[in-house]
């Protein structure tokens, strides 16, 4: 097995078409058959089922995707890191982020790393949850932050802590004229409005999801490319939108805790599995910092943590300074 039959391989697994991953790879179509062949009888499985069209994978043959696709990428890392090192180049990381983040502690860690590692640049690239996932895969980027759930194996999660959500309404709703939290129920029948529109799955589908799961029926779905459209429309006493606590970006609306256990939008961080770049424990040992200096966004009142917390004092809203224990380990937040 060498790195050409890989490189055949993810081509045949990306276009599902053997004349043009030939094409792609500026071979004929007979001798990267006959690699592939190879491939299959030095690993005694079949990767590939060549009577489908397109060309479909098996499942030993998807699982060798995923990995051919870390091994690549990882040699592409190690020729770009020898260059850099031979041409004295400063060092970069690449991190995808939901849009929401930018409202919590992605923007405050990024100012950390930038200065304890000032000769490493840093690149912030705007994708949904599940685009994350796909660029990982491919190396654009290094790292994502996000808050979709997922199951691929070749990526490493993290869940950060679960971010409490919150139901933005216009000043004229009657749910406005009250204080204190509100319940997922009450937003029955209402005009709900939510982002993004796509790409899907994303956290439009997870807030319909927790109201599906409680049987709240709604008298219209509105969906919009982001969050300050949404925000904007509930401006506009077009509908209300469920949006995590970090986001309460507007002035002229109204905010009610949802005090429903289950309304949390967690904060993931992802990165590709088996990844030891310096960079990774770096960055979760910056957001143990963060958690040190205790930020107004990290409180009880908002957060919810994967490990048990002590309870708040009386009139205490925020946890305790420095790293909260649980299961005897420290957990990251952001």
């Amino acid at each position: 097995m060498d790195l050409r039959q890989l490189r055949y391989f993810v081509a045949v697994a990306t276009t599902r078409n053997f004349t043009r991953a030939a094409e792609q790879m500026h071979i004929a179509q007979p001798p990267l058959s006959r690699q592939i062949q190879l491939l299959e009888e030095e690993l005694g499985v079949q990767l590939v089922l060549r009577n489908s069209r397109p060309v479909a994978l098996t499942e030993a043959g998807r699982l060798f995707y995923e990995q051919s696709l870390q091994v690549l990428q990882r040699v592409e890392q190690m020729k770009t890191g020898v260059r850099q090192a031979g041409r004295n180049l400063r060092q970069s990381i690449s991190i995808g982020y939901v849009g929401s983040t930018l409202y919590g502690g992605l923007p405050m860690l990024v100012r950390l790393f930038r200065q304890n590692y000032p000769d490493t640049d840093v690149h912030l690239v705007d994708l949904s949850s599940v685009q994350q996932i796909t660029e990982l895969k491919s190396g654009r980027i290094d790292l994502g932050f996000g808050r979709i759930r997922t199951r691929d194996t070749s990526v490493a999660r993290s869940i950060l802590r679960e971010e409490k959500l919150v139901l933005a309404l216009p000043p004229s709703s009657p749910l406005a004229a009250r204080s204190g939290p509100v319940r997922l129920c009450e937003v029955e029948n209402q005009r709900l409005i939510v982002f993004p529109k796509e790409p899907r799955p994303s956290y439009a589908d997870h807030v319909l999801g927790l109201l599906h799961e409680q049987g709240v029926p709604l008298a219209q779905v509105h969906e919009v490319r982001e969050l300050q459209a949404a925000l904007g429309l509930v401006a506009c006493e077009m509908g209300v939108c469920i949006v995590p606590a970090a986001a309460r970006l507007r002035s002229d609306l109204v905010y009610r805790l949802i005090e429903d256990e289950q309304a949390t939008s967690p904060i993931i961080m992802s990165y590709r599995l088996n990844d030891d770049s310096w960079y990774i424990p770096a960055i979760k040992q910056l957001i143990a910092q963060m958690y040190t200096q205790n930020p107004p966004w990290l409180d009880f009142q908002t957060n919810a943590f994967p490990s048990a917390k002590p309870a708040p004092t009386a009139g205490q809203e925020r946890p305790p300074a420095g790293p909260v224990k649980g299961r005897g380990r420290k957990k990251d937040a952001l």
